[in-house]
């Protein structure tokens, strides 16, 4: 008995023992298979937003209705309307006061003089050399040619001189210069009529019409003469015949805004005879004292434009008779310009001459030439690109610019 129960205890010791040391085999497998775990994150608490305005207030307990207890406007009343602001009307622009026309050129003289003292003093200085011999008297003639006086004037010209300087005998400067004075003053033809015919009839205004080819700025002369007029104290309307030329009904309409003249104008590239017609009759109805009809800058090579220029005086004189039809010419284009002068002179009866851009390069015996060529004077010359600097042509005063005191 003692012997069964030492094998039991024995056998019983022996088994605890082995699970003893199975346990501490498993738990070190164990913790060698499992991975430390993870650190964990530290929790952050995200920081509250701003607040601005009203949202930063402490909040207040306020009296709330719900939508039963909001009133709805009714459906049939007409809703209101916001007034609407008025646009400030655009106030008119000031009407310009274009200087009075009597003494203008002698206002004027200083700036032509600086363009034109060539002539007279070249002949100034040729006419005061101690000894004038064929040479000397060929140098004239070379001087007047070259300023545009024409063939024929300077030769006519030359022998005053001669006849007039062998007869005087002395020649101090004074004598000088107002033996030349006298003389270009007698070839510009003191005795023609220079005013520009404006008087109408009894119930019709007087009607101008301006001539001239592209770029001698027969458009910028009608509207200066506009303002020569409107500063006579003359009622103007405008007549933007030129619908072949862009812009050029713009153009005029813009020189008449300027000084108070009404410009009647047609679709570009409509008939000008028409538009011409229209202006007249505008003219009459409103009782202008005169009516300025701005025609197409026409090439005088072109027969059927020019046959067109000839349409345009016929439809206008249904009116009335054209009290003045005035050909602007380019000074500084010379002996081309009397060419252009002769073609013009053939389609319409010209009756005056509007010499341009005598404050450049230009030769003041153009002056002389044409009038020669037409036998019709020239009434207004333009001095400047300024809006006042076009003024009535006086022979005395330019021969005064050209030889100076």
């Amino acid at each position: 008995m003692e012997l069964v129960e030492i094998v039991i205890l024995a056998v019983v010791i022996a088994l605890v023992a082995v699970g003893l040391v199975g346990g501490l085999v498993v738990g070190s497998r164990k913790k060698k298979q499992l991975p430390p775990p993870p650190p964990s994150a530290p929790t952050i608490t995200p920081p509250a937003e701003p607040q601005v305005g009203e949202e930063a207030e402490t909040p207040r307990d306020e009296a709330r209705r719900t939508i039963d207890e909001v009133g709805l406007p009714d459906a049939t009343a007409p809703a209101e309307e916001a007034p609407v602001a008025e646009a400030p009307a655009p106030e008119a622009p000031a009407l310009e006061v274009p200087e009075p026309t009597a003494g203008r050129l002698v206002r004027l003289r200083a700036r032509l003089a600086r363009s034109q003292n060539s002539l007279g003093k070249g002949l100034l200085t040729l006419l005061s050399r101690d000894n004038l011999d064929e040479d000397t008297w060929e140098e004239i003639e070379d001087t007047l040619l070259t300023a545009d006086v024409g063939v024929a004037p300077t030769q006519e010209l030359v022998e005053r001189l001669r006849e007039r300087v062998r007869v005087l005998g002395t020649r101090t400067p004074q004598e000088l210069r107002t033996l030349l004075r006298e003389e270009l003053i007698t070839l510009l033809g003191p005795d023609f009529d220079r005013e520009v015919k404006t008087e109408g009839g009894a119930e019709t205004p007087g009607v101008v019409m301006v001539v001239g080819v592209n770029g001698t700025g027969k458009t910028t002369t009608t509207g200066k003469l506009a303002r020569v007029l409107v500063a006579d104290g003359r009622s103007v309307v405008l007549g933007a015949a030129d619908t072949f030329r862009a812009a050029a009904a713009d153009q005029l309409q813009t020189w008449g805004e300027r000084v108070g003249a009404r410009t009647v104008r047609g679709p570009e590239g409509g008939d000008p005879a028409s538009i011409a017609y229209d202006a007249v009759k505008e003219g009459i109805a409103e009782g202008a004292d005169v009516v300025l009809v701005d025609t197409a800058g026409r090439l005088h090579t072109k027969t059927g434009l020019m046959d067109e220029l000839g349409k345009v005086k016929r439809v206008v004189e249904k009116h009335g008779p054209l009290d003045e039809v005035l050909l602007v010419l380019d000074a500084t284009t010379g002996q081309n310009g009397l060419v252009q002068a002769r073609v013009f002179a053939e389609v319409v009866d010209i009756t005056g001459i509007v010499l341009t851009k005598l404050d450049g390069t230009a030769k003041g015996g153009i002056v002389i030439a044409v009038q020669r060529e037409l036998g019709v004077p020239v009434k207004l010359i333009g001095l400047g690109e300024g809006p006042d600097d076009l003024a009535p042509f006086e022979p005395g005063a330019f021969v005064d610019a050209l030889i100076g005191d």
